[in-house]
């Protein structure tokens, strides 16, 4: 054959025709002459095939709600399932059964054996593919297994990651061979993403919710967004909908004014087309507080500012301002107090006392009115407590009152610089308007919508500075922003979070002329309506010496609820060695306690499963002591109810079922390409096998290649002319 290739190449290096030609047909030559070589090897392909009715092959098929979704040519992709594994005498099960014991699960939370069609009802509110694929490699353990295979839409809705699962099946080299069903994308579809909600909120707050819309089909349509609480209509509003593929933020604002857990349902009415209407509306928990958040006022001087800001909380809020104004050297004036002993020495001298108040306001006051440990109590107040810090802009403020080198100046978002103060008496002249960051959120929503807000703070009156800030701190954002005389923009309403905390700079000395200015209507209350709103927001999230927390606020009836609660001393100093007890309330009244354990990993935290039977509403009260003296309680709210999210991103997961075959070994197909299973599977090595010896040369494709080389030798030369 080396003769045969060298004579070759002789032959065409000076025969007729162009050089091109030559190579052309030499190439040809070659290729014929290294079949010929190919097959006077005679090479064999020896592989390990299943015997026939002797291996166990296990079949999951996806029981859950998304598989009854109407995208595959008008029909559910349950009708793929029942088509090809409904019957053993059909379809793709009866290919398989004919080489293989199948044995046949249903899966969505959990799988279990299944023996005939009408087992298959599709109605779960899961799909657990880890799970599923672990319960069925243990269910077959001791057999003699070629392989696995799964047939689903690849919607992964458990918090579990498939990884352990995927490592199991890799340390028994056990491969799975996933089916797809359903499509990749979805023609019309209109889908509420996600809800930023907070966990807690005080009674009466209003809230900015961002809500995200995606859709397909749709571009550009106007729709309209509804936010109900338990059935009442809260919010309406009308959004247009973002470009297909892009995700888009819509900020919401409502109030919650109902006390107790509070479920939301944020809805865009279904449209004419859409495939899947159920991922319309998304719904969110939250436990809308009835109680007293005490807020501490200190303030400096006896100045209308301070006047208006105590008016603007009435009696009977949930806010109580309980303040200390200075009313001469060392003399103080106390309102809002509980008793004569409450600050009955001014401001704190303890921990303890300070951190009894939710969040803390400092006025017109110069630092060294309070002591080195008073500063820093301030700055543990807020971070290590957690608790809200606002200071008032006025003469004795910020650097102007040598706030700068403090404990407390390292917690404030913005900078102090005594080399940048003013000339006493200078007054900056400003008008107030929110940032683009400021706008999204609830404090500075002064009207019925977006609109009228913006509207709103353009009228507002100009108010007066006397404390210059030209530097925010990294961390922080701008909320409002005010214009002076020059046409120079200075921060005005600043935010930033802060360890465990939250702090806020507010420059304006007389924001009391949003309301006193002839301007103003009489009746007008938008400068109550800010304060309210700034408040709230500062003993928003601020924790309790029993904090609870769950791992999700919604279980599938009869699974547990996973309870933490973090529990720390009055000076929130986190407690190891406290008793805490769950007292839990069912939905049918009956109650039980459940014990938590410390976690022995995270300082002051203890956690408990809480079980669930009936679906309703499950109340969790929290008692903690420590050598037989309270430390606090605690109570919160979660539901058992089937969950919604097999609706959400409801397109084929190709990519999920992708990893779990390539990861084990197996393959990859879409529900119209599975001719090749029943053949893929004898050849995974494991199992009862047996040894086949393929002939590779005694193909015949390569016979039709050798044939096909030389008519096309013979055709090339006819074409050129040198035949």
């Amino acid at each position: 054959m080396a003769v045969a290739a060298a004579l070759t190449i002789l032959a065409y290096r000076k025969g007729h025709g162009r050089a091109g030609q030559r190579i052309t047909l030499a190439a040809i030559r070659l290729a014929i002459l290294a079949i010929i070589l190919v097959c006077m090897f005679r090479p064999l392909l020896v592989v390990r095939a299943a015997v026939p009715q002797q291996n166990f092959l296990g079949v999951l098929l996806d029981d859950s709600r998304s598989m009854q979704i109407a995208d595959v040519d008008g029909q559910p992709r349950a009708s793929f399932v029942k088509g090809e594994f409904g019957a053993n005498d059909r379809g793709l099960l009866k290919a398989l059964s004919d080489r293989f014991t199948v044995r046949t699960f249903r899966f969505s939370s959990a799988a279990t054996r299944t023996t005939q069609e009408s087992d298959l009802t599709f109605g779960g509110s899961q799909s657990r593919l880890g799970a599923a694929l672990s319960g069925v490699r243990q269910e077959l353990a001791g057999l003699p297994v070629a392989g696995l295979v799964m047939v689903s839409d690849g919607a992964h809705t458990a918090d579990a990651a498939l990884g352990e699962a995927i490592l199991g099946l890799k340390a028994e080299n056990l491969p799975v061979f996933t089916i797809g069903v359903g499509r990749e994308t979805l023609s019309k579809d209109i889908q509420v993403g996600r809800v930023v909600t907070p966990k807690t909120a005080l009674k009466g707050t209003t809230l900015m919710v961002d809500v995200v819309l995606s859709q397909s089909g749709f571009d550009g349509q106007k729709v309209t967004l509804d936010v109900e609480d338990e059935g009442t209509l809260v919010s309406t509003q009308q959004v247009s909908l973002p470009n297909a593929g892009t995700p888009a933020s819509v900020p919401v604002r409502f109030t919650v004014n109902e006390p107790g857990p509070r479920v939301l349902r944020f809805k865009v009415t279904p449209q004419a087309g859409e495939l899947v209407t159920e991922n319309n509306a998304r719904e969110a928990l939250i436990d809308v507080r009835d109680r007293k958040e005490k807020i501490l006022y200190f303030e400096g001087e006896p100045r209308y500012e301070y006047k208006f800001i105590r008016r603007a909380i009435p009696e009977g809020d949930n806010l109580i301002v309980t303040s200390l104004i200075r009313t001469a050297d060392n003399k103080y004036m106390r309102q809002g107090v509980d008793g004569p002993d409450e600050l009955i020495a001014a401001f704190p001298k303890t921990r303890e006392e300070l951190f009894s108040y939710r969040s803390l306001i400092i006025g017109s006051l110069e630092a060294a009115a309070m002591t080195g440990d008073q500063l820093k109590m301030i700055s543990e107040f807020v971070d290590r407590r957690g608790g809200g810090l606002l200071m008032l802009g006025g003469p004795r403020a910020f650097a102007e009152g040598g706030w700068t080198g403090t404990a407390v100046a390292d917690v404030l978002p913005v900078v102090l610089d005594r080399s940048r103060l003013q000339p006493k008496g200078t007054v900056m002249r400003l008008t107030i308007k929110p940032t683009r960051a400021g706008a999204g959120t609830a404090v500075t929503q002064l009207g019925a919508n977006e609109q009228a807000s913006a509207e709103k703070w353009s009228k507002l009156p100009s108010v007066t500075a006397v404390n210059r800030i030209d530097a925010v701190k990294p961390g922080a954002t701008v909320l409002l922003m005010g214009t002076d005389e020059s046409r120079a923009e200075r921060p005005m309403l600043i935010f930033q979070r802060y360890g465990r905390g939250k702090t806020f700079a507010f420059l304006p000395q007389d924001s009391w002329n949003w309301q006193m200015d002839a301007s103003i209507a009489v009746d007008d209350l938008t400068h109550e309506n800010y304060w309210r709103q700034l408040l709230r927001w500062l003993v928003d999230g601020v924790p309790d010496q029993v904090e609870p927390a769950l791992t999700t606020e919604r279980v599938e009836p009869g699974e547990g609820a996973t309870l933490t609660a973090n529990v720390v001393d009055p000076s929130f100093v986190e407690l190891n060695d406290a008793a805490v007890m769950a007292t839990v309330t069912a939905p049918d009244g009956t109650v039980s306690d459940v014990p938590m354990s410390w976690d022995g990993e995270h300082a002051g935290q203890y956690t408990a499963t809480i079980p669930t039977k009936a679906p309703g509403w499950y109340e969790a009260k929290i008692d903690a002591t420590r050598a037989g003296k309270s430390v606090g309680s605690a109570v919160t709210h979660f539901r058992a109810a089937p969950g919604d999210a097999e609706y959400f991103d409801a397109t084929m997961h190709a990519g999920t079922l992708r990893r779990i075959a390539d990861e084990t070994g197996g393959r990859f197909y879409d529900a119209a390409n599975t001719s090749t299973l029943a053949d893929d599977l004898r050849y995974t090595g494991r199992g009862v096998t047996s040894v086949e010896e393929h002939e590779l040369w005694h193909m015949a494709v390569v016979l039709f290649l050798l044939v096909g080389l030389l008519c096309a030798e013979w055709g090339y030369r006819r074409v050129v002319g040198l035949a």
